[in-house]
């Protein structure tokens, strides 16, 4: 029998596919399609210290193999978060669900993150220095090592649960800005994030997304992230969530081979809203296929040599 479970900070999870966040609400919205509990866990949507009504309209644009989003962390702020939107998780999700959080300052980071942590619900703490989509925050903790390190720090200071900091590819030098992560206590690292993308209406000669600019995600940007997961993990000894156009069983055992521990699937949820749920039950046969008896077992197995 085909072994999926995977350890996460200590946390054991029945198989390494995680929704991440942005592309699956707070869960319960899912639970209706199918039991989400058949998930290793999930990655909640993106939560700030306050409400955000996020960027004007139009904010998706479609592109080949994927699509470009500038949702700009709309959510209710982390008050009502807790409040309400997990009450309604907990009915349907029985597991440790990952909390996402967002910020434009790094008081805002701990401030949010130190309240997600009082949480029973969150098992695991996932800082996002990488959003794309927003002025003032977000990314431009991400693409230094500096401003990175100190969010990192910030947050460990305040939390529990093991913090993971989610990382942007929209750098020339990904694997510094990781090993700074980590030297300042991170306890995993989680990438990437949504690479920069631009459509242009014909018709109007003018940007599609009203934010002019937007997250590029979905099928096309898998070898890029590949690469940068593979990049990271040999540098750091934190744990990878490899993050990136991963929409089949064999994109998760090709993300662990390159050193994920867990992989989460993105844009896929947005095209096809069981995709988690259809990856997980094919997990199996394609283990078969490829002689792998424990997804533990291949970890990092394409560095070895």
């Amino acid at each position: 029998m085909a072994d999926m479970k995977v350890t996460l900070c200590g946390i054991e999870l029945d198989n390494p596919v995680i929704p991440a966040s942005g592309t699956f609400g707070y869960g319960y919205e899912y639970a209706e399609l199918y039991d989400i509990n058949i998930l290793g866990t999930f990655s909640f949507k993106g939560t700030t210290r306050e409400p955000r009504f996020g960027n004007p309209t139009p904010r998706i644009a479609e592109c080949t193999a994927g699509l470009i989003n500038a949702v700009g962390l709309q959510n209710p702020g982390v008050d009502r978060v807790i409040a309400e939107e997990l009450p309604k998780l907990e009915k349907c999700f029985h597991k440790k669900v990952i909390a996402n959080v967002s910020g434009f300052s790094v008081e805002d980071y701990a401030c949010t993150c130190a309240k997600l942590d009082a949480c029973p619900q969150v098992g695991w703490l996932e800082v996002n220095i990488s959003c794309p989509n927003v002025h003032g925050g977000g990314m431009s903790f991400g693409t230094s090592p500096e401003a990175a390190a100190e969010v990192t720090r910030a947050v460990k200071a305040v939390a529990t649960k093991p913090v993971f900091i989610k990382l942007t590819p929209n750098v020339t030098d990904i694997v510094s800005i990781a090993k700074a992560c980590e030297e300042a206590g991170a306890d995993g690292i989680s990438l990437i994030n949504t690479l920069l993308g631009m459509r242009i209406d014909l018709n109007t000669r003018k940007p599609v997304i009203a934010n002019r600019m937007g997250g590029f995600s979905g099928s096309a940007v898998f070898p890029v992230a590949l690469r940068m997961v593979n990049q990271v993990a040999q540098a750091v000894k934190v744990p990878v969530m490899g993050i990136g156009g991963v929409s089949s069983a064999e994109n998760v055992i090709e993300m662990m081979l390159a050193g994920a521990t867990a992989v989460q699937v993105g844009a896929a949820n947005l095209v096809q809203p069981c995709a988690c749920r259809d990856i997980i039950n094919d997990l199996p046969r394609v283990m078969e296929k490829y002689k792998i008896s424990s997804l533990r077992e291949i970890i990092g197995g394409a560095n070895n040599g």
